[in-house]
């Protein structure tokens, strides 16, 4: 997947990684008239391991965290997947963890 705005462009790619999980690498460009050259230093690796749980439930093993953080669906998320909240646990979205990252 790409994205370009305003001359900047990044890329991200999912791969399997050798323990099994998924991993993502994100490269960064910044345009200079057309060309594009990859930003030297990388300030931090998130090395995070995803495990499915079934349905829209997984757990996130995260840098720093003793425990994983559980992620899954609730409210009109739920309905917009059609998931029977009486099947499925409710749990906090990805989206709910990154609105409260970015505003904190």
């Amino acid at each position: 997947m790409s994205l370009e705005c305003g001359g900047h462009a990044a890329a991200l790619s999912n791969s399997k990684s050798e323990s099994g999980g998924m991993a993502a690498a994100l490269q960064i460009w910044h345009g200079n008239l057309g060309a594009a050259s990859i930003m030297s230093d990388v300030a931090y690796v998130s090395i995070v391991r995803i495990e499915r749980l079934g349905g829209p439930n997984r757990l996130a093993y995260l840098p720093a965290e003793k425990e994983p953080v559980r992620f899954g669906v609730h409210g009109a998320v739920a309905q917009h997947y059609k998931v029977d909240p009486a099947k499925v646990e409710p749990h906090a979205t990805t989206l709910d963890y990154i609105v409260a990252a970015t505003a904190g």
